[in-house]
């Protein structure tokens, strides 16, 4: 009979990593199941904005702006990309689903609830996206207000984009966003549900304004 003090044991900080994630495990699966439940898009399921992502949800008007642009601008069986700005998913699939196809780039894994459509993106790597068809209509909101995110999700874009960018981003990025995009700031200003200290702005390469006259 085997010595029980030969059995391993797992250190405390080592079980407790390993009950988080499980009960994270749980959690999703719990989200997922209620998706699928619900088809997916008749709910859009809320996370909490995690701020050390540098998260900020937007507010409805916004999210319904910029889900009109999308819809008013995209042709039949067209492709849309949603990088950094993963509340927009489920408002754009509901609205063009059945017509077109919307993939989420996002880092949060919460947001793989959304697989298929879920691809794993970190701003920081834009060299390591999976090759991928280009995109029709891109949105992005970068995370962070830095030269280094602005400049690195810019690379993904052109990567990605083969036409239409919409990019909502602090104002003080204004210059970086024309010299690196092209871009020209649109009238329309993006809102979050809390309010920011930062103004935000919207950039695009089309008359963005006018779809929202």
């Amino acid at each position: 009979m085997e010595d029980d003090d030969d059995i391993p044991t797992l250190s405390a900080e080592t079980f407790a990593a390993l009950q988080e994630f499980y009960i994270e495990q749980e959690k999703r699966q719990e989200i997922f199941n209620k998706l699928e439940a619900d088809n997916k898009l008749k709910e859009n399921i809320m996370f909490d904005e995690n701020w050390q992502l540098s998260q900020f949800w937007y507010d409805e008007p916004t999210v319904q702006a910029l889900v009109k642009v999308i819809d008013q601008t995209l042709q039949d069986g067209g492709r849309v990309a949603l990088i950094s700005c993963p509340t927009l998913f489920v408002p754009v699939k509901r609205q063009i689903g059945d017509r077109a196809s919307v993939s989420l780039l996002e880092y949060d894994r919460r947001f793989e609830v959304h697989a298929p459509d879920f691809i794993f993106y970190d701003y920081k790597y834009p060299e390591k996206l999976p090759e991928l068809d280009k995109f029709d209509i891109i949105v992005a909101d970068p995370p962070f207000l830095s030269e280094e995110c602005i400049t690195k999700t810019s690379e993904a874009i052109k990567l990605l984009g083969k036409d239409k960018i919409i990019l909502c981003t602090g104002a003080v990025m204004n210059d970086k966003v024309e010299k690196l995009l092209g871009l020209k700031q649109c009238r329309f200003q993006p809102h979050h549900r809390n309010n920011l200290a930062n103004e935000f702005s919207c950039y695009a390469n089309f008359d963005l304004d006018g779809i929202l006259r």
